[in-house]
């Protein structure tokens, strides 16, 4: 089968690439490459990455692809908030052209990374299914990552699978490490410094999963049947995958020697509580999709990996980690255009 990857050289895509590697997918990689100079460990690439705007896009790159596992976008919050019209270019506009595009083509499966940042702020204390819990998307970024799920579900056929899965907060060693969420912030914090500052009170709940997890649940929409997961959505998590802040703090605390952990609680209770469940990819995909990866496990080979490559504080606070600088630093340095388009120099 051969899969194209878009979004292959980021955070979760390199991981994704290496995993379809080993089980001997035929891939494409499509990225713009906005984040090729944040690489911490080198990566051997044994397949063809085409760099390329998920914009521009044409119909001859999806020539022979049997499925797309759509990564690119700009990925979180804070990057959506940064140019707010191009974000809804790039992460609803552009994916939902590709998808066209694909079915157009011939390709088969169409599986997309959408987000639960979708359900805003939650307003109990139930856990959110896929599709009863409201949707109320506050961001750019999770008004787009909605807006998407709802079109591309418009084009399901017998021949053209979407399935659209909505991982949790991700964490866990990647050779392009991100160290602006949550769990990897914490604990590259603790490594670097010796201490971690929690501006809350540690009680709101977070659901995160582990990114060789996250990779899974996409493969499974390569391997699962179409009559099964054909116009579905799928909360990724595991089970009993929520955490309040403060458990995941304290599972740093332990892993890092000497660590302090303080608890400011200056900004009190933060609104940005939610619990997310996972029952229906943990039953209905059970024998396509098992999650391996705690916050242990994960924090562990993490700091082994630090060891290995000298991590250093301006590594967890510059741009090599953190999707806002690097995009600020490529913005300010002129070889980002204000549309996000690379500065082509005569």
């Amino acid at each position: 089968m051969k899969v194209m990857v878009t979004g292959d050289r980021g955070y979760i895509g390199s991981v994704l690439v290496d995993q379809l590697a080993k089980l001997q997918y035929d891939i494409i990689g499509l990225d713009t490459g906005f984040y090729d100079d944040c690489e911490l460990e080198q990566q051997e690439r044994v397949y063809r990455s085409i760099t390329k705007d998920i914009r521009d896009v044409a119909a001859e790159d999806l020539v022979g692809v049997d499925a797309v596992i759509h990564l690119a976008a700009l990925s979180n919050d804070p990057l959506g908030e940064l140019k707010a019209g191009i974000t809804e270019e790039i992460n609803y506009r552009a994916a939902v052209r590709l998808a066209r595009l694909a079915k157009n083509a011939g390709v088969s499966r169409f599986i997309y990374a959408s987000s639960q940042s979708m359900y805003g702020i939650a307003d109990s204390d139930a856990e959110l299914d896929e599709d009863n819990s409201v949707k109320h998307p506050i961001t750019a970024y999770a008004k787009t990552k909605w807006q998407a799920e709802q079109e591309l579900k418009t084009l399901v056929s017998e021949t053209f699978c979407v399935v659209c899965f909505r991982p949790s907060t991700v964490f866990g060693w990647s050779p392009r490490l991100r160290c602006d969420i949550i769990f990897n912030n914490l604990l590259a914090c603790a490594y670097t410094t010796g201490k971690i500052e929690i501006k809350s009170d540690g009680t709101p709940w977070r659901p995160i999963v582990h990114v060789q997890d996250v990779c899974k649940a996409f493969i499974a929409g390569l391997t699962a049947p179409v009559s099964l997961i054909n116009g579905r959505s799928y909360n990724v998590g595991i089970e009993n995958g929520n955490y309040t802040v403060r458990q995941i703090a304290e599972t740093v605390s332990t892993l890092v020697a000497g660590c302090d952990l303080v608890f400011t609680g200056e900004h009190g209770s933060d609104a940005r509580t939610y619990r997310v469940g996972f029952n229906r990819i943990l039953t209905e995909l059970q024998d396509y999709y098992q999650p391996a990866w705690d916050l242990v496990r994960a924090g562990q080979e993490m700091l082994a990996k630090f060891e290995d490559i000298d991590f250093k504080e301006q590594d967890f606070r510059g741009p090599r980690c953190t999707r806002l600088a690097q995009l600020d630093d490529l913005l300010a340095s002129g070889k980002l255009d204000d549309n996000l388009f690379w500065v082509k120099h005569e």
